[in-house]
């Protein structure tokens, strides 16, 4: 079976971790901050606080944003349900924003719509996450502008994204927001094992987050409500989480780190293949828009249902039953069960709907060869002429 994707795991990447089971850090040492300089001097944000999980390093950035009861969080309805449940945790409502029907990710035109009868009906948005989803960055300038007029904070999904840039600025740098979120699971474009980071150019924000992260304690005087009682003091400030990132993982993600650029070109190479290659069978092609550089964690197809004459299930089965390990990202969030509870419904947001209907992710990792690669081309082929 070819995978849609895999990590990477370099000799170089396990003598880091190797090294640090040798050393006397194996929670908490100096790999962790080690690896979130690597995030910071990598993408030039001011603040990265590394976490266990993207999900993790969601809450934490809702939380120091202050999102709580009877506000709303809004987010798109294609992504993995954490870019949703993120608001819930902190006791907010949630709600979509359809998606632009060429690039997947939020619609802008269909956000400043929103916005503008939300704010008739006085439930703005105190948060929105737009995702970059398959590491094609969202127009977030245009988004921007509206936080700017609608007066609501961004927290970037940028799970797919690192490595990505958008117009002159890094993913990460927080050009256009106030927290980005990556996401380092192993399929990632750099994994840490599991893990994730939030980060930020606002110190206060960065502080709040570093509190959420390990249980609301601080051992910083400034922050203390009475002087230290001496070198083992510590004092509970906030209701935190245990959200921190291991030595392990963090010596991992220094070792990819020095490799990401180099990811991130081998996937644009499979992607300009593929797209050479899947120029004349009846799928549409991944839409770059411009002035952008996707990180490419994904390659997804849409299936053009009107000239084929199977069903998407039926190709989707073909696929996996042919040795080809393609994925689905992602069901749209509003028609889980959990959010059906909630009212909504199918129909809401008609683009992520017609997406879901017919979208495949194709295998694609930095080690992928040309021969798996014609392989998929071949057997996607031969599905598709299926009767």
């Amino acid at each position: 079976m070819i995978p849609y994707g895999k990590q990477e795991i370099s000799q170089c990447d396990i003598d880091a971790v190797v090294n640090v089971l040798k050393s006397d850090f194996l929670t908490q040492g100096p790999q962790v901050p080690a690896f979130e300089k690597a995030l910071t001097d990598y993408t030039g944000s001011l603040h990265a606080l590394a976490v266990n999980s993207a999900t993790s390093a969601l809450h934490i950035a809702c939380l120091a944003l202050g999102l709580g009861n009877d506000d709303w969080l809004w987010t798109t309805p294609v992504t993995f349900v954490a870019s949703a449940n993120c608001g819930l945790y902190c006791g907010a409502h949630v709600d979509f924003v359809d998606i632009n029907p060429d690039t997947y990710n939020m619609c802008p035109e269909a956000l400043a719509e929103k916005l503008r009868q939300a704010k008739l009906d006085n439930r703005l948005p105190k948060v929105v996450v737009p995702v970059h989803l398959c590491g094609q960055p969202c127009d977030m300038q245009a988004i921007k502008a509206l936080s700017d007029e609608y007066g609501f904070a961004i927290i970037e999904d940028a799970s797919h994204a690192i490595g990505g840039h958008y117009r002159d600025s890094v993913i990460g740098s927080c050009e256009y927001s106030d927290i980005t979120v990556f996401s380092f699971h192993p399929v990632k474009i750099v994994t840490t094992a599991e893990g994730g980071a939030a980060l930020t150019n606002d110190a206060k924000l960065a502080e709040k987050m570093a509190l959420f992260r390990s249980h609301g304690i601080t051992r910083d005087d400034a922050l203390m409500t009475e002087p230290s009682h001496g070198g083992w003091y510590y004092q509970q400030v906030e209701l935190g989480y245990n959200y921190r990132m291991t030595e392990l993982q963090a010596a991992l993600g220094v070792s990819q780190m020095t490799r990401l650029d180099e990811f991130v070109q081998a996937r644009h190479q499979l992607s300009a293949r593929y797209n050479d290659k899947l120029a004349r069978l009846p799928v549409i092609r991944p839409y770059q828009l411009p002035e952008t550089y996707s990180g490419l964690h994904l390659y997804v197809i849409r299936l053009d249902l009107a000239q084929i004459s199977l069903s998407h299930r039926a190709v989707f089965n073909a696929l996996r039953d042919n040795g080809i390990g393609v994925n689905l990202h992602y069901i749209p969030v509003h028609t889980q069960p959990y959010y059906q509870a909630m009212g909504f419904k199918q129909g809401d947001f008609p683009h992520a709907e017609s997406y879901y209907a017919e979208a495949i992710s194709l295998p694609m990792f930095h080690l992928m060869t040309q021969e798996q690669q014609d392989e998929v081309v071949s057997v996607l082929a031969q599905v598709l002429e299926t009767k």
